[in-house]
């Protein structure tokens, strides 16, 4: 079962950029929903190996990300993560919004990751 425990080391991974670790928490058939892309639910990356991609792709377009301050909730097969996302996209415009992750479970793993972030402008 999902704990809060899990989540915040979920997050640390984020914040450690450990991609590995990451994986770890996710099931084999996941699907991790970008907060911004083409489609409704911005990009949609599914099974390990794209998820993976997706995931670092933060990182390479904000090579200093981290998701601060963390706050979850979990209720029964679904759950929630609330941060503050900071860093220095690549052309060295600084970023600083709240955003919130909405999960579901399966187990100790997360299935889908769908992944919201405040726009300033």
């Amino acid at each position: 079962m999902m704990t809060i425990a899990i989540l915040d080391a979920f997050a640390a991974a984020w914040n450690r950029h450990d991609i590995d670790a990451l994986m770890s928490f996710m099931t084999d058939d996941c699907v991790f929903e970008s907060s911004a892309g083409p489609e409704a639910c911005g990009t949609r990356f599914e099974g390990q190996a794209a998820v993976r991609a997706g995931y670092m792709a933060a990182w390479q377009a904000v090579p200093d990300a981290r998701w601060n301050n963390p706050v979850h909730f979990i209720s029964g097969d679904r759950g929630l993560s609330h941060w503050t996302f900071t860093g220095m996209r690549l052309d060295g415009t600084r970023i600083e919004v709240t955003g919130c992750d909405v999960f579901s479970f399966r187990g100790d793993k997360i299935v889908v990751k769908n992944s919201y972030r405040k726009q300033r402008g």
